[in-house]
């Protein structure tokens, strides 16, 4: 009866005498929530007659666990007896299935026959079978260097937090925008290179798990717009084209995402919104400057680039073009002239060799052109001093001469042969023709357009929008 009592009049003996040397190991040593546990139990001294063992930090009622009579074998659960605890004769404790509550410190009283008693620590952590965690962004598009990233790795477990950008270590600089726990990523002023995939992980020693990727965009530009010729070459200030061949330029710019594109012509907008704009059968009046602007829909910036596009130097050689190249009697020609000056100061069109008496018309620097001794009533001069001969007759063919003065004082003069088909009716009243004159070249029979007081053979179109 006496022994069935010892274990309650223990709590007021343990602080009779207190021993340093009894150990308590738990083994495994870092078990996980399920494991079987031992706390074993080393250097134990002497007769002993029974041992409790206590879950807490105190030899206190409340944490009494169970107490165990050596002689008998008999088990009394106390308190904080979970069901899954049992005493071995040697004194160790062993907890089955065990769970994170089992966690803490661990006490072992022992009493000998003198009615001693000695007490042992320990400690035992039991680690948690960890669940995925999940990463929480504050969004995930943001502007370079005006928006603020905050990632929070979410797990409901105590655990070791690791983080992972692309699937490797986060760098060292990111790093620095740790919380103390490691938890919170934050990076003020975002920068593009910080786009990406972002994971967590928590971690301890008997369990990882790592958090499905967020990915980051960073949104960024339009920076060094430039413009293209032919998509890949880089052009300088200038470019210079070969009369009537074609021409693509292309907007290129670093930008994230990809910008909105915008074209100018000699500062007048164009109906183009894509990245490139081609210059279809280059002329004179598709010379001067393109620009190219880019707008960034996201960051809201904006950038531009120019280039000048002029004739290359053979194609500024002029020539004169008749349209149609053989006209009939009683059709209108145009002697279209190609490669004019663009510092003309004046020009004269004669009606055969350069002299007064020969003069169809001189145009003058105010823009209008004036009659010469020559001219029939049916002649018209244009801008691009092309000549229009209207309603011709077997007369007018024959040598032709154009004179040109610049601004600097250089005078050209250039001569063109003109041939004119005779109507007549041949068999079955079919009307046909024949050649009076010979030209110092050949052109396709072209129709002749006129766009801003302009003169154009159809094969040469003017620019467009």
């Amino acid at each position: 009866m006496a022994l069935a009592r010892c274990g309650w009049l223990l709590l007021s003996a343990t602080f009779l005498s207190a021993g340093a040397e009894i150990s308590i190991t738990p083994q495994p040593a870092k078990p996980a929530e399920g494991d079987n546990v031992t706390l074993a139990v080393q250097g134990l001294a002497g007769e002993l007659l029974a041992y409790n063992w206590y879950a807490g930090p105190t030899l206190s009622l409340t944490y009494l666990v169970v107490s165990y009579i050596v002689s008998t074998g008999d088990e009394t659960p106390g308190p904080a007896h979970s069901g899954r605890e049992a005493v071995r004769p040697d004194g160790s404790l062993d907890i089955w299935g065990v769970v994170p509550g089992h966690s803490g410190t661990y006490i072992l009283q022992t009493l000998n026959r003198q009615f001693q008693t000695e007490v042992g620590y320990g400690h035992l952590q039991v680690y948690e079978i960890l669940t995925q965690p999940v990463v929480m962004a504050n969004d995930t598009a943001l502007v370079e260097r005006r928006d603020t990233l905050r990632l929070t790795c979410s797990s409901p477990s105590p655990a070791e937090v690791r983080w992972f950008f692309n699937g490797n270590a986060l760098p060292i600089a990111v790093r620095l925008g740790l919380s103390p726990d490691g938890r919170v990523l934050t990076r003020h002023g975002i920068r593009r290179e910080e786009a990406g995939a972002y994971q967590c992980e928590v971690w301890n020693p008997v369990s990882v798990s790592r958090s499905e990727p967020v990915n980051l965009t960073v949104y960024f530009g339009p920076e060094r717009v430039a413009i293209l010729q032919d998509s890949t070459t880089r052009t300088g200030c200038t470019i210079k084209v070969d009369f009537n061949t074609s021409l693509t330029l292309w907007c290129a710019s670093r930008s994230c995402p990809e910008p909105e594109y915008m074209w100018a012509f000699n500062g007048r907008a164009l109906k183009n919104g894509q990245d490139h704009l081609n210059i279809s059968s280059m002329t004179a009046a598709q010379e001067g400057t393109y620009t190219c602007i880019a707008k960034n829909p996201k960051t809201l910036l904006s950038g531009s680039a120019s280039v000048v596009v002029k004739l290359s130097a053979a194609a500024v050689a002029m020539t004169i073009v008749p349209v149609p190249a053989r006209p009939m009697e009683g059709q209108d020609v145009t002697l279209t002239v190609l490669g004019y000056p663009k510092d003309l100061l004046v020009y004269a069109w004669y009606r055969g060799p350069a002299s007064e008496p020969n003069r169809l018309l001189s145009q003058l620097p105010s823009g209008t052109w004036i009659a010469g001794p020559a001219h029939t009533g049916r002649e018209a001069g244009f801008p691009n001093c092309s000549l229009l001969v209207q309603k011709l007759n077997v007369t007018d063919a024959g040598r032709y001469t154009l004179k040109t003065v610049t601004l600097q004082g250089k005078t050209e003069t250039l001569e063109v042969e003109l041939q004119v088909a005779r109507e007549y009716a041949g068999a079955g009243g079919v009307r046909l023709g024949s050649d009076r004159g010979s030209p110092r070249g050949s052109a396709s029979s072209q129709e002749t357009q006129i766009k801003d007081g302009y003169a154009y053979p159809s094969a040469l179109p003017p620019p467009s929008d």
